[in-house]
């Protein structure tokens, strides 16, 4: 049995739909925000009843409609654990299954082209698939210059992972732009051209040298993409842009902040102490520059020289507890030139009625990347 296989000619993106005859248990893959009639219509057509959504990665150049098919069809989203799709009823980890009738989808690691991005293999009557997203594409593969993406990660996903299946598995990509509709990991090994005969060196290179515009709507996709396609206001507009702010540039939400570092618009400061960093929880890709210390709480001075060697010519995203410093940190960058803005919520967001925070916004209520030591 093959997968339906579903076309958005905007964002050329591949939908699949995979379903057990006997069951009529279904699942998506990568479904578009755009397309959601499309794809109820289909549904209705075989008869089918929609257990999964599942994600490849966070896209930059679509929309999900993964909570809209949550809402009108009843599905369960899924998506990798590494991408901070925070509204995801499942995060996949590498290995894991997710099962529609006696059929069983197997999620492969493959990051690279984002540092979540996730591939799935289905064994389906003998007959082997790979839904490889924007990692592998045909005589392609994602590119690895925004969302944390690693020229070596992929090569390391695609060759020591996608090309250690079986010859003759049939390769679903997440998009295609020339009219092709799916491969083999055996013809892709053969014949692909960044990577069949290459070297890692020379992938990188290859890679490296790209030199491709920006994605047309990567700071409205990835922000809505990190809560499953639903906005939560009537119209996502806080989400998609910066608020007007007093003596800096404005307030942003921390999706679209993390979307611009993400792309390498912007780079991320953590104005925090560095006991809280330790206690609390830090962002990996945040650079730490406080903008007052223990003990005393006394002024950084050392903040202005830092702060303008972090941020170079980019713009800078500040980040503190709840969004207090980061203010005071935001317009002190205006002043010395810096297109600077300040992340609402701050790490652990308001206190509660009980005084917690951590309930009510913040960079971890948001599920985006943060680790403790």
């Amino acid at each position: 049995m093959q997968p339906i296989q579903l076309f958005d000619p905007d964002s050329s993106t591949y939908t699949y739909l995979l379903f057990d005859e006997s069951s009529r248990e279904a699942l998506i893959i990568d479904p578009v925000d755009s397309q959601l009639e499309r794809d109820l219509a289909v549904l209705r057509q075989y008869g089918l009843r929609l257990l999964w959504t599942v994600e490849t990665h966070a896209h930059a150049d679509h929309i999900t409609s993964a909570g809209l098919l949550a809402e009108h069809a009843g599905a369960r989203t899924a998506a990798p654990a590494a991408c901070g799709i925070s509204t995801a009823a499942v995060q996949l980890q590498d290995g894991d299954r997710l099962e529609f009738g006696r059929q069983s989808l197997q999620a492969l690691a493959t990051p690279g082209h984002t540092a979540g991005s996730m591939s799935y293999y289905w064994d389906c009557d003998g007959k082997r698939h790979v839904f490889t997203g924007d990692t592998l594409l045909i005589n392609g593969c994602g590119r690895t210059d925004f969302q944390s993406g690693s020229a070596e990660a992929l090569w390391h996903s695609i060759t020591g992972r996608l090309f250690t299946l079986p010859a003759d598995t049939t390769v679903w990509p997440g998009h295609d732009y020339h009219g092709h509709q799916h491969s083999s990991i055996g013809h892709e090994q053969a014949h692909n051209p960044r990577l069949a005969g290459k070297t890692q060196q020379e992938f990188i290179a290859i890679m490296d040298g790209l030199n491709l515009p920006k994605p047309r709507r990567i700071d409205e996709a990835v922000p809505a993409n990190l809560s499953s396609g639903l906005r939560h206001d009537a119209d996502g507009a806080w989400l998609l842009q910066p608020r007007p702010a007093a003596g800096y540039a404005g307030d942003v939400s921390p999706q679209l902040a993390w979307a611009w570092v993400q792309s390498g618009e912007a780079v991320l400061v953590d104005v925090r102490t560095d006991a809280e960093r330790a206690w609390v929880g830090f962002v990996p890709e945040a650079v730490p520059i406080a903008w007052k210390q223990w003990p005393g709480m006394a002024m950084n001075p050392d903040f202005d020289a830092a702060l303008l060697q972090a941020a170079g010519s980019r713009k800078v995203v500040l980040l503190c507890r709840s969004g207090v410093r980061s203010v005071a940190a935001a317009r002190r960058a205006t002043e010395l030139g810096i297109e600077a803005y300040n992340i609402l919520e701050g790490f652990e967001g308001d206190p509660d009625g009980q005084g917690q925070r951590g309930h009510l916004g913040g960079w971890r209520f948001h599920a985006l990347p943060w680790r403790q030591n």
